[in-house]
């Protein structure tokens, strides 16, 4: 790979927060103070991260008021 994973992660949330915001203006109710996504992401390897985990991590993760 060319590009480290946490700059790849960073432009993809970048890039879908702007298209996000551009199509659905009222979406400023479920952010994260001023931010779409968390600053955090998980990261696994296809054959290495079990399901379970996955629940796990994404069932743990701070949800917007």
């Amino acid at each position: 790979p060319k590009v480290q994973l946490s700059k790849l992660i960073n432009s993809l949330k970048g890039v879908s927060s702007r298209l996000m915001r551009k199509e659905f203006l009222d979406i400023h109710r479920y952010l994260w103070n001023g931010a779409l996504w968390s600053p955090s992401y998980f990261a696994g390897s296809c054959d290495g991260a079990a399901l379970d985990a996955l629940t796990t991590y994404i069932e743990q993760q701070n949800r917007p008021k």
